[in-house]
């Protein structure tokens, strides 16, 4: 396994590999990685001949006083995860390298990004679009592999290609969960014990929220937010942020549920810990 720092090695040694016929795989990871990101990795190696893995802390998609100078990192661990795994390289610049002094571009997506986080993060997916951007043009994949937690991400990126005309297709890998249920995520590290059950909520919430579609034919979108607003507030740590329901490709709020074309989506403080999580509905 390999571990590149410089940008312009990178970009070089992907020309390289796409010249000589070789499909390209990308995981975009800010480390501290996890069953979630290991599980994209899997997916990347059944479809490509060499699997990039980025590690990157992107500050630019952080905000004022959200937990970039705190945000967990990994850096041993997270290489020895990605060698035991199978991948080829692991891209991990600095951030002087992405953002050299000067810097002065952005990408902004305008529609997708609007609402869910967007609301409560406004320059969060400014940042997203702007690493992802870099990163495609550096390391040059076939294909660019995400996880469905992030689903407002997903879709935001998917548009972002489709838009510039990027020559990337975006894969998709369902959410990956612990036993337990709660989503696999690296701010769970947060979490204490006390924390980390109260969290249980988020997927038994929407859980919930499914069943009423699906077993009760529940169509009212009112009903099935105001139940799991409900369960949610029975958790005395947690302070919800949103809960919505969406259509999977454009974000937008939906009006009625048309199930196999929505999402719940959900966001909520554990006292100082940010979470967020979705189902199909």
């Amino acid at each position: 396994m390999q571990t590149i720092q410089s940008v312009n090695e990178m970009q070089s040694h992907a020309i390289g590999l796409r010249s000589s016929g070789r499909l390209i795989g990308l995981v975009p990871t800010m480390g501290c990685l996890h069953e979630g990101h290991l599980s994209l990795i899997d997916i990347a190696k059944e479809r490509v001949d060499k699997v990039i893995v980025s590690i990157f802390v992107n500050p630019t998609q952080f905000g004022a006083n959200e937990d970039f100078d705190h945000y967990p990192q990994a850096l041993e661990a997270d290489l020895e995860k990605c060698r035991e795994r199978g991948v080829d390289i692991v891209f991990n610049p600095t951030v002087e390298g992405m953002y050299p002094q000067g810097y002065s571009t952005y990408v902004n997506e305008e529609q997708v990004s609007a609402g869910l986080c967007g609301l409560s993060r406004p320059t969060h997916f400014r940042g997203v679009t702007t690493v992802c951007l870099k990163l495609f043009n550096i390391t040059r994949p076939d294909i660019v592999v995400f996880g469905q937690k992030d689903a407002q991400q997903c879709s935001v990126i998917q548009k972002m290609v489709t838009d510039l005309n990027i020559p990337a297709e975006i894969v998709i890998g369902e959410t990956k969960r612990g036993a337990d249920g709660l989503a696999t995520s690296s701010r769970n590290r947060y979490l204490t014990n006390s924390q980390h059950e109260e969290a249980l909520s988020l997927s038994k919430a929407l859980l919930i929220g499914q069943r009423m579609v699906h077993e009760e034919g529940v169509r009212s979108v009112d009903r099935v937010v105001a139940e799991i607003i409900h369960h949610l507030s029975s958790a005395h740590r947690l302070r919800v942020i949103y809960v919505q329901v969406v259509d999977r490709e454009t974000m937008e709020p939906a009006r009625e549920i048309i199930p196999g074309t929505q999402l719940v989506c959900v966001a909520v403080w554990v006292d100082q810990t940010r979470l967020i999580d979705n189902i199909k509905l």
